[in-house]
């Protein structure tokens, strides 16, 4: 939807999240709710803004229900800086592992990506135009107008005088040289036409016909000694920006020989940053991830649970009691500058199996007020997951095999059997939610994607039949689904 986030409406994200999000109204509703309120708060004077705090979701359901996609496809059409992270990456302060805060730089990183593309597209017209300049230059083997300042010569008497000829010379300037007695030859350049010829050329490389031809470009290379020092990790843990210490040492210039083709985009990218003003970028950067930033904290229900005493458990409760102060409200320092999490969005999920919400420390459920029970998929849900979706599962497959020139068509009745199948697989086995329907729509079609190239029937239908006499086999076995489905 092209519409800005002012413009939409709890319905009108509810019916967005629909375009790739099967069933879940509940859970729909809830961030549809979260995403509209943050809209309302910006509409308030700054005092009163910043006593709305976000209304954290703690999302309840099995694995593959589309808990994840919901808060992912949420951040694009917020066009929000969103982060997912599994919180049994974290441990306790003291064992080895992340720590928690690192979710809250890789927000403000992600943040930086998405304000840079925003600004770098602004400006991509004129990067390109004067990209094209700089490859009419290296292609334009032409004649360029010449210009030439005109110095008077000194006096003759005065320069005839050997002391000042000598005087001249251990300066290592030659009086002839620099003051010659005739005029330097001027070329003459018809400007009107010349700028003519560069517009012709300009289409030409733009067309393409120049794509093949090699060019030197000289492009920068930051030079950091320090940066070879430490790993990537540990420069982002100790939360220095290093292309702020890059500057001492200067940039080095190096040159490329590429394709006009490829220059192109190299070139455009070049300028692009050119423009770009990077003093307000990290800032503004900073200042969106904590009024739009999303996490998607996963697997929270693998920290949940009684403390075992020993074991992988003994940090459970602790990870619990690093991230209350996260999902409260602190400051965090990152290589980008301190960033706020006061009005960060939380959307912690898991299936509570093993567990239920209420096993989560008190303190830690307060922080997560709005509970959402999503629903296991039914037969129902996954015929509609293989048909309705902008990216269906069918559609998908069908795009794939195009390439090949091949036309690929699953009857109703054969989309019918595949939702029957992955339900009947489910039930069981493990309940995987629609990432069964991968499984089987990949173990349907191996054959068919290993030949394609050499088939010569460029025209594929499957039905119920076909189906069944690909799939039954594996799914009555159940041992065999197990390892196979």
């Amino acid at each position: 939807m092209s519409l800005p986030i002012e413009d939409l409406t709890p319905r009108q994200i509810v019916s967005e999240l629909d375009r790739y999000i099967v069933g879940q109204n509940a859970a729909k509703k809830a961030v549809a709710v979260a995403l509209r309120n943050r809209y309302r708060r910006q509409q308030l004077p700054a005092k009163q803004r910043e006593e709305i705090l976000p209304k954290n979701i703690l999302m309840i359901g099995p694995t593959g229900v589309g808990k994840t996609e919901i808060a992912r496809r949420l951040a694009q059409l917020a066009k929000a800086p969103f982060v997912k992270v599994e919180a049994t990456k974290f441990t306790e302060v003291g064992y080895v592992g992340r720590d928690v805060e690192s979710m809250i730089r890789d927000l403000v990183a992600a943040s930086v990506r998405l304000v840079e593309k925003e600004r770098i597209d602004a400006v991509q017209q004129e990067a390109e135009r004067r990209a094209m300049e700089r490859l009419v230059d290296m292609v334009d083997t032409g004649p360029k107008p010449t210009r030439v300042r005109k110095r008077a010569r000194p006096d003759s008497q005065i320069m005839d005088n050997p002391v000042f000829r000598q005087a001249f010379e251990v300066f290592g300037s030659k009086i002839d040289d620099d003051y010659p007695d005739q005029e330097t030859e001027v070329v003459e350049v018809d400007e009107k036409k010349l700028a003519q010829e560069r517009k012709k050329l300009v289409k030409k490389i733009q067309k393409g016909d120049f794509d093949d031809h090699i060019v030197e470009i000289d492009i920068e290379e930051q030079s950091n000694p320090f940066v070879q020092v430490f790993s990537p990790q540990g420069i982002e843990e100790m939360g220095f920006d290093m292309n702020s210490l890059s500057n001492p040492f200067g940039s080095k210039q190096s040159t490329l020989k590429v394709t006009v083709g490829e220059a192109k985009q190299i070139l455009v990218d070049e300028e692009a940053r050119k423009m770009i003003d990077r003093s307000t970028l990290n800032r503004d950067a900073i200042t969106r991830a904590e009024q739009t930033g999303i996490i998607f904290l996963d697997e929270i229900d693998k920290v949940a649970g009684k403390q075992g005493g020993s074991g992988p458990d003994v940090s459970r409760e602790g990870v619990q009691r690093d991230l209350l102060p996260i999902v409260e409200g602190s400051t965090v320092q990152s290589k980008f500058g301190p960033i706020r999490t006061d009005h960060v969005l939380f959307i912690a999920a898991g299936a509570f199996h093993m567990s239920k919400p209420s096993d989560l420390i008190p303190e830690l459920q307060g922080r997560l007020p709005i509970r959402v029970e999503l629903e296991p998929l039914t037969e129902e849900d996954f015929r509609r997951i293989l048909r309705e979706p902008e990216n269906a599962l069918i559609k998908q497959y069908q795009l794939l095999l195009g390439t090949e020139g091949i036309k690929l068509t699953i009857t109703e009745d054969g989309v019918d059997e595949i939702a029957k199948l992955a339900a009947e697989v489910n039930g069981k086995t493990e309940n995987i939610g629609a990432r069964r329907l991968h499984t089987m729509m990949e173990k349907l079609l191996e054959e068919l994607l290993f030949e394609a190239p050499e088939i010569e029937e460029k025209k594929i239908t499957l039905d119920a039949k076909s189906v069944q006499s690909r799939l039954s086999a594996l799914v009555k076995d159940v041992d065999l689904s197990r390892y196979i489905l």
